[in-house]
């Protein structure tokens, strides 16, 4: 399999540290408000690299934060805490707030057929290996106290900025001479541990050597995948927001404590866009939920579906029409799949069909969804594969999809088709074959398709 790695920018063949075993770490959410379709673009696709290796025959140990804590409304560590806003905004203290919205996360996550972590790590609940990594920090040098807490001195660690790429941070470094002033060394340092304010009550916070406060929000990701996968692990997956300052910050805090390198590689899912170059956002107010589309009438499958049409590497942009199209591509997936259980009846596998080798081909590379996808669309309409050969196939390729191509859609028919449904069989029966054609087109304009079967008539939507 080979990955692009944003560490190197370059396509790589994926080598795990142990034989068939993988390490994968995952930005989870902020559970101050509910997360939106953009957000779930990214944990789409690692839950399709997730399958793509488990299909490939590797046993993956995954792990997700929760941050329940430490996560401010600024990147440069000022502002509130967005847990303890989410709290004055609905009058719930912090924690309620904060199980309210893991719960709805989870609800989404579920629904869209993502398989859940190893491990959901809670932020809240692992303050002591943050101190303990910040302590690690302290001790090798890279430390400092302000006034409100203590800060990563960037300027000591070497490859600082290695992620994104000097050019940037030389940016940053030539834009503060004009526009940086405070207490902080360098423009691009940030907070380790933050000092509860003296002017205000917070509710979530704890003793440490330095202090009463609370995490930095960088330094929970360091500590707990660190934790559970070890000072070096595999994969780390997030979206490209996270590359300048999230996951750069991360590096430096884990291999500035340890000495050794952090991730091999880095996995970035770009942009949801609402058209242009608008990106969907919490922070704007620019964003739809998974119960926002589920109101217009899609399900979560629909935008699992329509996510799988581009490479997670390109900017997808959102509409509802897109969608609806997504949705019409997969209810006719589901058609034709059953249509092909119908006619097989049996499964007979075959690994060495030219489709399913194809499927594998765009797994490896670089997890190329779309062209796995369309290889399965060609397996579907090639006449010389067998009902059998071919339901085995859709079986197989649905373990990493997850689009539930054959799971029984229990379709709600109106009454109005019913009772077309009736006449038509009236018609039959008085051998009125003109009028029961006539019925049949009519029920077909209304979005509806009759065949008749052995079994009775059988109805599908257009």
């Amino acid at each position: 399999m080979k990955i692009y790695n944003t560490l190197t920018k370059k396509q790589e063949e994926f080598k795990a540290i142990k034989d068939k075993e993988v390490g994968l770490y995952t930005c989870g959410p902020t559970v101050y408000l509910r997360a939106h379709i953009g957000n779930f673009r990214t944990y789409i696709l690692e839950d399709f690299l997730k399958k793509a290796l488990n299909f490939l025959g590797y046993k993956v140990k995954h792990v997700m934060n929760i941050t329940d804590v430490g996560h401010l409304t600024s990147d440069s560590d000022e502002g509130d805490d967005k847990m303890e806003l989410g709290a004055k905004r609905e009058g719930k203290t912090a924690w309620e707030i904060a199980e309210y919205y893991t719960n709805l996360f989870f609800k989404d996550f579920d629904e869209l057929n993502c398989m859940r972590p190893n491990i959901s790590c809670k932020a809240t609940e692992h303050i002591k290996d943050m101190i303990e990594l910040i302590s690690r920090l302290e001790k090798n040098g890279y430390t400092y106290k302000i006034s409100d807490g203590i800060y990563f001195d960037t300027s000591k660690f070497k490859n600082y900025g290695e992620l994104v790429g000097k050019a940037h941070i030389e940016g940053l470094k030539a834009g503060a001479r004009i526009e940086f002033n405070g207490e902080k060394r360098n423009i691009t340092d940030f907070a380790l541990w933050k000092f509860s304010p003296k002017d205000a009550n917070r509710q979530m916070e704890w003793q440490s050597p330095w202090g009463i406060g609370f995490p930095g929000w960088h330094i929970e990701c360091s500590a707990m995948s660190m934790k559970y996968l070890g000072e070096t692990f595999d994969i780390h997956c997030g979206g490209v927001d996270h590359i300048a300052i999230h996951h750069t910050n991360e590096i430096a805090q884990a291999e500035g404590a340890t000495g050794k390198k952090f991730v091999n590689y880095w996995m970035h899912c770009e942009f949801l866009t609402l058209g242009g170059d608008v990106k969907m956002s919490k922070s704007s107010g620019n964003f739809l939920t998974i119960e926002t589309i589920k109101e217009k009438g899609f399900s979560p499958l629909d935008y699992r579906y329509f996510c799988s049409q581009a490479h997670y590497r390109k900017q997808l942009e959102f509409s509802f029409k897109a969608l609806e199209s997504a949705k019409n591509s997969l209810r006719n997936l589901r058609n034709s799949a059953q249509e092909i259980a119908d006619k097989a009846g049996e499964i007979k596998e075959d690994r060495e069909l030219k489709y399913y080798r194809a499927f594998i081909k765009a797994l490896e590379d670089d997890l190329n969804i779309p062209l796995a996808v369309g290889a399965l669309w060609e397996m579907i309409r090639d006449n010389s594969i067998s009902p059998q050969i071919k339901l085995w196939a859709l079986y197989e390729f649905d373990k990493v999809l997850s689009f539930d191509i054959l799971k029984s859609q229990k379709l709600e028919i109106p009454d109005e088709i019913n009772e077309l449904i009736i006449k038509r069989s009236e018609a039959k029966k008085n051998k009125d074959y003109k009028k029961a054609d006539e019925i049949r087109e009519m029920i077909k304009t209304k979005g509806y398709m009759i065949e008749d079967t052995a079994n009775g008539v059988k109805v599908k939507k257009v």
